[in-house]
């Protein structure tokens, strides 16, 4: 991993640059956009960003694990998990993406 981080501040920053909305406008657009994905996520709904992939959900059921450092098996509870699937084009742009 190359160690860098793409921020809301960056977002917004190259929303600036490239849109030519002032700074705070911009910050306001980036916040807006993440907070309807946001919303959205938390009534359980799918959000699809054409060419770039799905955000879901998925409520994962009750089950045994068990403590790797003890071996001792404890009950894992029932819970909701985010999952990202990145379409065909985004797949086969990062992998023909800069490689070290």
């Amino acid at each position: 991993m190359g160690g860098k981080t793409l921020t809301r501040m960056v977002l917004s920053e190259s929303v600036f640059r490239e849109v030519g909305l002032s700074r705070n406008e911009s910050a306001r657009l980036v916040e807006s956009v993440l907070n309807h994905i946001s919303d959205a996520l938390v009534r359980g709904e799918n959000v699809k960003i054409s060419s770039f992939g799905t955000f879901s959900l998925r409520d994962k059921s009750e089950r045994i694990g068990r403590n790797p450092k003890t071996g001792k098996e404890v009950i894992i509870k029932p819970r909701r998990v985010l999952t990202f699937r990145p379409s065909r084009l985004m797949n086969e742009r990062v992998s023909g993406g800069n490689r070290p």
